[in-house]
C-alpha cells in the first residue's frame, strides 16, 4: 500500500487531536490581529537556567550572531534579486512550477507535479515545522533571557491551516535596550537555525555512507554539447531513443558532423544538442552494472573498464532498469575532446537556463558522485525516507534563515535592519525611512516575482 495512504491517515487523525486539544484548552487561545495564539510556559525554565548557567559562555557569541544574520540578510537579498531574474525567463518558470512565494506545505512536489524535490508528506513536514521551529524560538528566548529579557510566554500561532511556533518577550524592557543590544537575540533564531542545518548536513552524510553502496552507474542524458543556432542544418532523419520516457530526436548537422536535437529553438542564440554516441544510438538506459563481465560499481569502475579497449572496439553492457536486466551491444567511438580514447556518450547533464535546479539536490550531496547509483544497503523504503526528510529538515532550516532575515517588516530581518540604522545613525527618523525603503523593494520585488510567475506559467 502507498505510504501516501497511512500519511494522509496520519494528517486527518493530528487535526482531530488537534482540534480537541486546541478545544479543550481554549482558555490559553487568543485571538490577536488574524492570528490565533496558544500561550504556554513550555521551556522558559531551561532558558532561564541556561542564561543564567552559561551567561559569559553565551555573550562571546554574540557577535558571531550578528555577524551570521547580516550573511544572511545579504544572502536573502541576493537569493531573490537573482530569483527575479531568472523568473523574468518562461523556461525557468515552466520548469519550476511552483509559485515563489509559495509557502512550505505537504504535498508542494506532487501538486504542482515537479520531480527536482523529493515528496514532502506531512509526516515530513511536521518534521521540519519542529526541527526549524523550535531551535528558532529557543534561540530568541535564550539570548533575550542573556540581555536579561524576560520571556512572558511561549506557544505556537495558528493563521488558518499554517502554524508557527513564538516566543514572546516582554516588549517593553526591549523598547529600553540599545538598539545594538537588541540585534543578537532578534537574529539569534536565525543563526539556530543555520546550526540546525549544519547539524543535520553532518547526520545526513554519515547516514549516505552507511546506509547506502555503490551499485553502478546512473546518467541523465546522453552526451550533450551547445551549438550556435544559426550554423545548424536539420535534416529530415529521426532517432527514437529510450533515456527515461522514448522520445523522437530529429538529426542536425554542424561542421558536417551528425548531431540529435529534442526541439530546436530557432530565437535563441544557441541550442542543447545531443552527440551521435553509441550510447544513443543503441538507446542505452538503466543503470550500467556490468561491461564485458566485469562489475561496475562507480565512475572509478567504469574509467578502468574502458580503458582497456580501443576506438572502434565492441562491448556488451548489462543495465538494470526497475529491477529488469538489458543487454546492449555497443560499438565505441572516440571521444570528442580525444580521438585516441573511447567513450560510451553519457553525461550527467541538466537543462539549460535553470538547470541546477534539477540537480539541486545532487549539488547539496557534493560527496556523492553524479555518475554513481547508490543502493540502500537494507529497508530501501525506509533507507529512502530517512534520507529524504533529512535532506528536507536542511533545506527547510537553511532557507527559513535567509527568508527571516530578509529586512522586512514582519520578519526578524525588519526589526534588525531597523535597529542597525539607528545604531550607525543614532536617528529614529532616519531608521524608520530606510526601514520602510526596504520594506517596499522587498515587496516590490515579491510582487514581481508573481507577476512573472502568473505570465508564463499561464
Amino acid at each position: 500500500m502507498s505510504f501516501y495512504i497511512y500519511d494522509l491517515g496520519f494528517l486527518v487523525l493530528f487535526g482531530i487531536f488537534l482540534t480537541i486539544f486546541l478545544y479543550k484548552n481554549r482558555k490559553n487561545l487568543k485571538r490577536e490581529g488574524i492570528m490565533l495564539l496558544y500561550r504556554t510556559q513550555i521551556g522558559v525554565k531551561i532558558m532561564d537556567y541556561l542564561s543564567k548557567r552559561y551567561k559569559k559562555t553565551l555573550g562571546k557569541f554574540e557577535w558571531v550572531i550578528i555577524v551570521f544574520g547580516y550573511l544572511m540578510m545579504a544572502g536573502g537579498i541576493f537569493v531573490f534579486i537573482r530569483a527575479l531574474y531568472l523568473f523574468s525567463k518562461p523556461e525557468v518558470v515552466q520548469a519550476f512550477k511552483i509559485p515563489p512565494l509559495m509557502p512550505l506545505i505537504p504535498y508542494i512536489p506532487e501538486l504542482f507535479q515537479v520531480d527536482f524535490l523529493p515528496p514532502l508528506y506531512f509526516t515530513y513536514f511536521i518534521a521540519i515545522l519542529a526541527a526549524a521551529a523550535i531551535p528558532h524560538e529557543f534561540f530568541h528566548g535564550l539570548f533575550a533571557r542573556v540581555k536579561n529579557v524576560k520571556i512572558k510566554s511561549t506557544g505556537f500561532a495558528f493563521l488558518g491551516p499554517f502554524a508557527a511556533a513564538f516566543v514572546e518577550p516582554d516588549e517593553d524592557k526591549v523598547e529600553k535596550m540599545k538598539p545594538r543590544d537588541q540585534i543578537p537575540f532578534l537574529s539569534a533564531g536565525a543563526f539556530a537555525n543555520i546550526l540546525t542545518a549544519v547539524i543535520f548536513f553532518f547526520i545526513l552524510w554519515l547516514f549516505a555512507i552507511s546506509a547506502y553502496s555503490p551499485e553502478g552507474i546512473v546518467f541523465g542524458s546522453y552526451s550533450v554539447t551547445v551549438l550556435p543556432t544559426e550554423n545548424i542544418t536539420i535534416t529530415d532523419n529521426e532517432h527514437y531513443v529510450s533515456i527515461n520516457e522514448g522520445v523522437n530526436l530529429t538529426e542536425i548537422i554542424y561542421n558536417n558532423q551528425s548531431y540529435y536535437i529534442d526541439e530546436i529553438d530557432k530565437d535563441r542564440e544557441y541550442n542543447f544538442a545531443f552527440h551521435d554516441s553509441p550510447a544513443l544510438r543503441s538507446g542505452l538506459s538503466g543503470v550500467i552494472i556490468e561491461i564485458e563481465g566485469m562489475e561496475i560499481r562507480d565512475e572509478d569502475d567504469l574509467n578502468n573498464v574502458l580503458s582497456k579497449y580501443n576506438v572502434g572496439d565492441d562491448v556488451t553492457i548489462i543495465t538494470k532498469l526497475d529491477s529488469e536486466k538489458r543487454e546492449y551491444t555497443l560499438n565505441l567511438d572516440a571521444s570528442p575532446g580525444d580521438e585516441e580514447k573511447p567513450y560510451l556518450g553519457i553525461s550527467p547533464y541538466s537543462p539549460e537556463g535553470f538547470g541546477n535546479l534539477a540537480s539541486m539536490r545532487s549539488e547539496m550531496l557534493f560527496f556523492r558522485d553524479h555518475f554513481t547509483y547508490y543502493k540502500p544497503r537494507i529497508a530501501t523504503n525506509l533507507t529512502i525516507f530517512i534520507f529524504n526528510l533529512l535532506w528536507w529538515i536542511i533545506l527547510a532550516s537553511f532557507g527559513v534563515a535567509l527568508v527571516n532575515m530578509l529586512p522586512l517588516g514582519i520578519f526578524d530581518g525588519g526589526r534588525v535592519f531597523y535597529s542597525t540604522i539607528v545604531w550607525i545613525t543614532g536617528s529614529k527618523k532616519i531608521a524608520k525611512k530606510a526601514y520602510s525603503l526596504a520594506t517596499y523593494s522587498i515587496l516590490a520585488i515579491f510582487l514581481l516575482l508573481m507577476i512573472f510567475w502568473a505570465i508564463h506559467i499561464f
